[in-house]
Order: C-alpha cells, then sequence, then structure tokens
C-alpha cells in the first residue's frame, strides 16, 4: 500500500504545537476527524490512548506510530506530524519524540493494519528519510517528503 493513499495532505502539520504526548494525539485526532467524516475525535483520542497505555508506541530515533483499530473508520487513513518541540512518548531509548505518523484502520483490517506499520517503520528506520521530514519547513513540504520518499517507495514495493 502506498503512503498517498492513506495519508491526506489535510491531515500533514509541520511544525505543530504539542506540549505533551496526549495534546499531541488529541491534535492529530481532531486533524482526521476534521477530513474523514465518520471519524469522532474524541472516540479517536481515546482508543489512540488506550493503545498508548498498552506500551509506548514510540519506536526510537525521535519517531512515534501511534495506531488504533477504529469500528467507524471505513478505510485505512493517517496522519503525519511534526512537532516544534520534542515530547516525551516514553521512547525505549529516551529520546523525544517529533516525528508521529497516526494510522487509524478499520476494526476487522488486522493484516492490513500489520502491513501498514511494517511499511511506515521501515521507512521512518531511515535516517534520511527522517531528516527529510525534520526539515520540511512547510505542511506541503512534509507531505511531498513523506510521500515521495525512495524509502518509502521502496519499503511499499516500488523500485
Amino acid at each position: 500500500m502506498e503512503l498517498e493513499s492513506i495519508l491526506d495532505i489535510a491531515c500533514t502539520r509541520a511544525g505543530l504545537e504539542a506540549a505533551s504526548k496526549k495534546r499531541a494525539l488529541e491534535q492529530a485526532s481532531e486533524l482526521l476527524a476534521e477530513h474523514y467524516c465518520e471519524l469522532d475525535a474524541g472516540q479517536l483520542l481515546e482508543a489512540l490512548v488506550g493503545r498508548e497505555r498498552l506500551g509506548s508506541t514510540a519506536v526510537g530515533e525521535g519517531v512515534a506510530l501511534p495506531h488504533c483499530r477504529f469500528a467507524a473508520c471505513t478505510k485505512p487513513v493517517a496522519a503525519l506530524l511534526r512537532l516544534a518541540e520534542p515530547v516525551d512518548f516514553e521512547a525505549s531509548d529516551r529520546r523525544p519524540v517529533d516525528l508521529i505518523f497516526v494510522l487509524v484502520v478499520p476494526a476487522e483490517a488486522n493484516d492490513l493494519h500489520l502491513q501498514i506499520l511494517a511499511t511506515a517503520a521501515t521507512a521512518l528506520n531511515d535516517a534520511s528519510y527522517r531528516h527529510a521530514l525534520r526539515e520540511a519547513d512547510t505542511d506541503a513540504d512534509l507531505y511531498a517528503a513523506a510521500i515521495r520518499s525512495p524509502e518509502v517507495r521502496r519499503a511499499a514495493g516500488h523500485p
């Protein structure tokens, strides 16, 4: 699955101000609910926070992949945030997080959920990809860096 099929520029934010993990998840929930009318921001926030209670979705190197399956979701959707200032996400490497890729999938989409997470994790594991995302000054630049990166294309199975 290609990233541009689940990530819309309207759900991409560069330089977002968020003082905490919960506030970042709240803003991501609001972004997704504004763009996808079937999603309720409050319920989505509860689902994402509930997932975080099971264990941090921070994967290290300043990256987090919050995710959940959500009954009201009709197709996989994502939000990408680059925070203005990193926040504590309880990462195993103790590094605060400034890149957050939020994934929401339909409740029954178990395999697809794991496939998309693996693709995102593979791409975000690449230092040059993370650097390109961190250098993006605008929402449009962040979106372009996210979907045009060779690392994302390779992770999605494209040359």
